[in-house]
């Protein structure tokens, strides 16, 4: 995790050098960059549940102040509190459950906590729990499934800040998290469980979500989420170095993604609707071939990384008899093929609109876009066996070995099926976007409900404005404009008055005259021993 980091992250700011060249807010950009990964490496290097709360929050800082970098305009201002207030829900849950750590296990202390016996003494049920809060704090940062809503808003933020915090270090944390502590789901089947649907409704939600997006970067952002519910799925088989191997593949060709996404931005005065787009291929050629790369790797092709990491899973979900999972997540494997292959034709195939300026990005752009294609081809030898590969073999002390049964088909062809399932979605992609037999537009058009439901990501904004957002304004409003004028203020305004009208009568009995006052005074004497003669 410390080499994803700071490895992934250097070639981002070495690429973010040429992209943020021109921009106004230079420095402070680069100084928040630079704290973010301090955060990172301190949330991936603690050694107890408390600092790695600190740099889990600190990210979350980070990531709120990158994403509204440009926060004069409102699309920007507004994804950063939307990205800080959802990622705070899943963090309430965590901390609450770092308290139950504490308080059960007498200790923060990954040593104890995270033992194979430091769990003898702690019941089943509390465990449990424990496990279940950390998973809703890892579902928040890691954008899944009921707290994903923030991540494609993130999308307006800079294209490098995507590339560092939404696609190879902080969205992953919550998988990094859940790995951490597989301790917790070795002992909880409920808490393994949730991880493995969670993770896999996930996946297939976002990649079909990930179809109905016209944004180049918000059909990225989709995909950065269907990739990490893999992870996820992968966690629930208890496949934990399998999770970790995708997520280093993860980090490289999606970084690779978003940069060249970048590139089209940069080209295009910021334009980002692929409608819009068309045979960018021809002006951008070194853009195009590093894209190429990202995305044959997405798709699982082989020998690109992507094929290692995904197959891994999926054989182990077949070969531990999950065969509807494993369904499932071919499925998913399916849309992944053909929503990145409808982002590749839609803007680099195709004939090239003549009359705009495009240019290719300058070598301070391309140069890291190089080396992430080199690491997004080759990596795959770091997890090319679930059991003799380096990722894997090197996690083994600490999450096991990953799962093997020899029950189901063979390895070789549930590779075989997982080449195919990804060579079809290319198919596919190819002939609806880029044959030229369909009108794809027409098409949608006619399925407009469908392309509707798609583009709104499944309406979960629409249902959470209605059910949460709305009614939380008006209860805000109804706290802002009644309760805090009349009930608060009014109480302390009626106090106020109370004592004016009490000073104004003491005022008008102070009159200066000793006639007055030596009343008062006679008054108050036979008020005294009228009293005293009454009591006796």
């Amino acid at each position: 995790m410390a080499m994803v980091v700071s490895g992934v992250g250097c070639l981002i700011h070495v690429y973010a050098l040429g992209y943020m060249r021109d921009d106004p807010k230079y420095d402070r950009f680069f100084a928040q960059m630079n704290l973010f990964v301090f955060f990172m490496l301190l949330l991936v290097l603690a050694d107890n549940f408390l600092l790695l709360y600190v740099g889990w929050e600190g990210v979350g800082l980070c990531s709120y102040l990158l994403i509204g970098h440009w926060s004069e305009r409102p699309a920007a201002a507004s994804a950063a509190k939307k990205a800080f207030i959802v990622t705070r829900v899943g963090d309430a849950a965590f901390l609450v459950g770092i308290a139950m750590i504490a308080t059960n296990f007498g200790s923060l202390d990954f040593g104890r906590t995270l033992s194979a016996g430091g769990a003898a003494g702690v019941s089943h049920g509390a465990i449990t729990v424990i496990a279940l809060l950390l998973l809703c704090g890892a579902a928040g940062k890691s954008a899944q499934l009921p707290l994903q809503t923030w991540l494609p808003d993130a999308m307006e933020g800079l294209t490098p800040v995507s590339a560092l915090i939404h696609a190879a270090t902080m969205v992953t944390a919550g998988v990094y998290l859940v790995v951490r502590c597989h301790v917790f789901l070795q002992v909880s089947s409920i808490a393994s469980t949730v991880v493995l649907i969670g993770g896999l409704v996930t996946a297939v939600y976002a990649a079909t979500s990930a179809l109905g997006q016209d944004d180049f970067k918000r059909v990225l952002a989709y995909s950065t989420m269907s990739q990490i519910g893999y992870m996820f799925f992968a966690c629930g088989l208890h496949a934990y170095s399998l999770a970790i191997v995708l997520l280093v593949m993860h980090a490289f060709y999606k970084a690779l993604l978003f940069m060249s996404a970048g590139n089209v931005m940069h080209a295009l005065d910021g334009e980002t609707d692929l409608k819009r787009m068309s045979g960018l291929r021809v002006p951008m050629p070194a853009t195009f071939w590093l894209f190429v790369v990202g995305w044959l790797a997405i798709a699982g092709v082989p020998p690109l990384s992507g094929f290692f990491a995904k197959d891994e899973i999926l054989a182990t979900a077949s070969q531990t008899a999950h065969y509807l999972a494993w369904g499932v997540a071919l499925f998913a494997a399916f849309i992944s093929a053909l929503y990145i292959s409808r982002l590749a034709f839609l803007a680099f195939f195709g004939p090239f609109r003549r009359g705009r300026d495009v240019h290719e990005a300058p070598p301070v752009m391309t140069v890291p876009m190089g080396i992430l294609a080199v690491l997004a081809a080759v990596g795959g030898i770091l997890g090319i066996s679930a059991v003799s590969g380096v990722i894997p073999r090197f996690l083994a002390p600490v999450v096991g070995a990953t799962p093997e049964s020899h029950h189901g088909p063979s390895t070789l062809l549930l590779a075989v099926i997982s080449v195919a399932v990804a060579l079809l979605g290319i198919a596919v992609g190819w002939f609806v976007y880029r044959s030229g037999r369909i009108d794809w537009v027409a098409l949608r058009d006619r399925a407009r409900p469908l392309h509707r439901t798609l583009e709104r990501g499944w309406w979960f904004d629409t249902v959470y404005s209605a059910v949460l957002v709305t009614p939380g304004k008006a209860v805000a409003a109804f706290a802002a404009y009644v309760v805090d004028p009349r009930v608060i203020d009014g109480a302390v305004t009626w106090v106020g008055r109370g004592m004016t009208a009490l000073a104004t009568v003491g005022r008008r009995i102070q009159t200066g005259f000793v006639r007055t006052y030596a009343l008062a005074f006679l008054a108050g004497v036979v008020a005294v021993l009228w009293y005293l003669v009454v009591r006796s």
